[in-house]
């Protein structure tokens, strides 16, 4: 038997996104690091640092001691042996133009980021937009998979990949950052990583469509299904493998948002289905659901790569084009008759 291998080294970590996610990971991490969550809503840092607590974010789970709280970006992020971006897609950028600020007094960390979907507007991968605000060369990855923050916080097993164009950055930080019910898998196909973590949530608002108006559990699993296939496309048609998304990134986070009632997206399917109207839903809701945002993308974008995705044009148009719940379901199912091999491919 071969020799056990030492823990990592204690390392200070910086969480940058003090939402579900961000206090999830740093109460994993702060198991074994120093961790330094930071967040932009003073009161709610403020809170938390007080009552160990997130009650605005992930209410009800008591947060280690031993993390630390802090409303000052340079504050939080300097020093760090690694900075970990949570925020949701739309605080990307911002967040990374404000490290790249900081680097100009401190010496450049290693960056993770954990936020999933296309960017509004640009209809880009976050990986793209750490490229133009950091520079090709940074040393980066991303950490993705079927995660719901409250069962992370709680300690219930989880497994997720982190992906990099440089594997040896993703093994290293997999065995640095391994905690026993955390475990991550190494990867380095990062567009295909980031498409089944940006499109599942897609997929998930349809499942949750279907679900809402009694379909069943044989139209959920053909959704789910006919959803891999269309990722898969898209996948490809960006440079991708569509064998990744046979592993966590892909399958496992899809049957979990599609499935899984914690899922955001799936609930803003099944408040669809109810006829509430999308500023409604996503105001009580007091969450980003990432698949509203991406489904507009995602349109433009299969249209322009001349990608076939009806299920994510589909919700697309639902969200944004005035079609209605059963108009979606109803198209979907009225499609012609295909191999599935040809399905799978055009």
């Amino acid at each position: 038997m071969g020799a056990l291998k030492k823990p990592p080294l204690r390392m200070r970590i910086a969480v940058l996104g003090a939402g579900a996610w961000g206090t999830a990971l740093a109460q994993v991490f702060s198991a074994s690091h120093e961790v330094c969550l930071w967040g932009r809503e003073t009161d709610n840092i403020e809170t938390m640092r007080r009552e160990r607590e997130n009650k605005l974010f992930l209410s009800g789970i008591a947060l280690r001691p031993e993390l630390e709280f802090n409303s000052d970006f340079n504050q939080a992020a300097q020093g760090a042996d690694l900075h970990l971006i949570t925020t949701s897609l739309a605080g990307l950028r911002e967040t990374t133009r404000a490290l790249r600020n900081l680097q100009q007094t401190s010496p450049a960390a290693p960056l993770i980021w954990a936020c999933k979907g296309f960017e509004a507007g640009s209809g880009k991968l976050p990986h793209e937009i750490i490229a133009e605000e950091m520079g090709k060369d940074a040393v980066c990855g991303v950490l993705t998979g079927p995660s719901f923050a409250a069962d992370v916080a709680h300690g219930l097993p989880t497994a997720v990949t982190l992906a990099s164009s440089n594997p040896g950055f993703a093994t290293d930080w997999v065995y640095k950052l391994h905690q026993p019910k955390f475990r991550i898998y190494a990867n380095d196909d990062v567009i295909g990583c980031e498409t089944g973590g940006a499109l599942k949530n897609v997929i998930a608002i349809a499942t949750g469509v279907a679900d809402g108006m009694g379909y069943g559990l044989n139209t959920r699993a053909a959704i789910i299904t006919r959803g891999l296939a269309e990722i898969a496309r898209l996948t490809n048609a960006l440079g991708g493998r569509p064998e990744t998304l046979m592993g966590l990134a892909g399958m496992g986070d899809l049957i979990l948002t599609c499935t899984g009632d914690l899922s955001r997206n799936r609930q803003v399917g099944l408040a669809l289905a109810m006829g509430k109207k999308l500023p409604d839903i996503l105001a009580e809701l007091g969450h980003v659901a990432e698949g509203v945002s991406t489904a507009r993308e995602i349109t433009q974008l299969s249209h322009r790569l001349g990608v076939d995705m009806p299920i994510c044009t589909g919700v697309g148009a639902l969200l944004h084009g005035g079609a209605n719940a059963h108009d979606l379901v109803e198209q979907l199912l009225a499609r012609d008759p295909k191999q599935e091999r040809e399905h799978l491919e055009s």
